[in-house]
């Protein structure tokens, strides 16, 4: 089996997504090594996000990294039994302070061979680049890009956080292709994306007089699934990840999910 649905899964924006952000890079990564003329290269770049959510992140992964985090609470707890002394009021709860963490992603970045020349970078959001300090930070780099000579595309398949920072107002839509040409800048061109739609084949700028290279990202998000079987991982019985669709689209959403047969109708 594979996801139920025709496009992007929206059940992926939840526990498995930092899986999926790397599988996806590599994806793309592949598909777009067998298109590239051969001036070019494709190569997968790690670098690293501040999230002051992280930990939030990190307490959802714990079904898919559960033995450092369960080792670490532990030793936590008899550390401070050694401070406990008799008499002394014992605090009524432990909060956890939100600091700041880098989180690792991967990116796409195609490269002249001859100049080594870095002509296109293709972000995929995560969820720590649409909030708090992580979306201050990854604007700031943003804009940084923007003032040089690299295409870049940014590929939003998570419904809920902030948008990357742009002048007017964009569609009524859960998903978004975003591509800034060098030579169109400031502009930026946008590609909606709807929810029951399939996602699109997108155009990847190269140097002129070099045509663009097309990426398919529905053949990219078949492809994790058909690698990994997301779809044994996610529990489709459970709520859809916030934020909440309407009413149509929840609908839309559950049938779905019972034609491909992973809950039941009701009194079967």
């Amino acid at each position: 089996m594979a996801s139920p649905f025709p496009g992007m899964d929206p059940f992926l924006e939840g526990e498995m997504w930092m899986e999926f952000h790397d599988t996806l890079a590599s994806e793309i990564r592949a598909q777009i090594l067998q298109r590239l003329p051969e001036r070019y290269v494709a190569l997968l770049n790690k670098h690293y996000w501040l999230d002051d959510s992280a930990l939030e992140i990190i307490s959802q992964a714990r079904s898919i990294y559960p033995d450092v985090h369960v080792v670490e609470a532990s030793r936590a707890q008899e550390a401070l039994a050694e401070y406990v002394v008799a008499g002394i009021q014992e605090a009524i709860v432990e909060l956890v302070s939100p600091i700041p963490q880098e989180i690792p992603a991967l990116s796409v970045e195609i490269r002249d061979v001859a100049e080594r020349r870095l002509v296109t970078v293709i972000e995929i959001l995560s969820p720590g680049n649409k909030r708090g300090v992580g979306w201050e930070d990854y604007n700031a780099k943003r804009v940084e890009l923007l003032s040089t000579r690299t295409h870049l595309v940014e590929i939003d398949l998570l419904r809920a956080g902030r948008r990357i920072h742009l002048i007017g107002e964009l569609p009524n839509a859960p998903y978004f292709v975003f591509l800034s040409r060098v030579q169109r800048r400031p502009r930026t061109q946008v590609f909606p994306i709807p929810l029951r739609a399939k996602l699109p084949t997108i155009p990847i700028p190269l140097l002129p007089p070099d045509a663009d290279v097309a990426l398919d990202l529905q053949v990219a998000v078949e492809a994790c699934f058909s690698l990994v079987h997301y779809e044994r991982l996610l529990d489709y019985t459970k709520a859809l990840p916030l934020p909440e669709l309407g009413a149509e689209d929840t609908q839309w959403v559950q049938e779905k999910i019972r034609v491909a047969g992973y809950i039941k109708q009701d009194g079967g």
